[in-house]
């Protein structure tokens, strides 16, 4: 069942999407070649807590940190690790900031010190393709716009859109319907409503689109050792047009 959200909801989901958005910026400022997603991945459970917000990642099906740290080749889901990052690195952060019961979702691909022309391009485009797919989230569109929008981007520039993980509906659960393919046909899939709360979060590869499980059971990487990128945003679909509610820009 899609909840649709009032507008008491989505002031409150904003303030958790206020604060994911401040630790991004503060994770910016961090990311350097030497540091380790672990000492990443304790400041921002520590930055939560410290304003009363809960790290909605920890026990989710039994998962141990505050967020997920995918690093190069990990398409998501990496587990944070006390190996420092290098020089030409890129690695995701990603994270669930629980608000007063109140949910926003949101992950970053960050360049470690000096990254190679084909990695900014990466990001880059990955970046982009998030915001084309925004575009889409229009009253009266459907999910498959969404998809469409990212996939012929994306496509276009040599890269591919993985398939195996998706956007999804959120609030009050980290994962409801809907779910939002990163690919797909306009005109199809589920049609968006005023008040729907739903992730975007396009994952593109240098190569395949395919991934395969470390034995972790979480961390999902690229089949052939080539990079993953990811940025993802939460927003709310209003008569307006989409809101985001995790916008570092502000």
């Amino acid at each position: 069942m899609i909840q649709r959200k009032s507008k008491r909801e989505i002031e409150l989901m904003a303030e958790a999407g206020k604060l994911l958005a401040e630790i991004h910026k503060e994770i910016a400022k961090m990311i350097k070649p030497g540091i380790t997603t672990t000492e990443i991945d304790k400041f921002v459970e520590k930055y939560m807590r410290d304003h009363g917000a809960i790290p909605e990642q920890i026990g989710y099906n039994g998962y141990e940190y505050a967020t997920c740290a995918s690093i190069n080749d990990e398409i998501c889901h990496g587990f944070p690790r006390p190996e420092p990052l290098k020089d030409g690195d890129i690695v995701t952060i990603d994270m669930v900031v629980n608000l007063n019961g109140f949910l926003a979702d949101s992950a970053w691909t960050y360049a470690v010190g000096e990254v190679d022309e084909a990695g900014k391009k990466l990001m880059d485009v990955t970046k982009k393709a998030l915001y084309l797919g925004i575009e889409q989230a229009q009253v009266g569109n459907r999910v498959g716009d969404i998809g469409h929008a990212i996939q012929q981007y994306a496509e276009g520039e040599g890269f591919s859109v993985v398939r195996e993980f998706t956007g999804h509906g959120i609030g009050p659960t980290m994962h409801e319907s809907p779910y939002i393919p990163h690919y797909g046909l306009p005109g199809k899939g589920v049609r968006l409503k005023e008040g729907m709360a739903i992730t975007i979060e396009p994952m593109l590869n240098e190569g395949a689109w395919q991934s395969k499980m470390d034995d972790n059971g979480w961390t999902a990487r690229t089949v052939d050792g080539k990079r993953s990128a990811q940025f993802e945003h939460t927003l709310i679909i209003t008569k307006d047009g989409p809101l985001i509610l995790t916008e570092q820009d502000e």
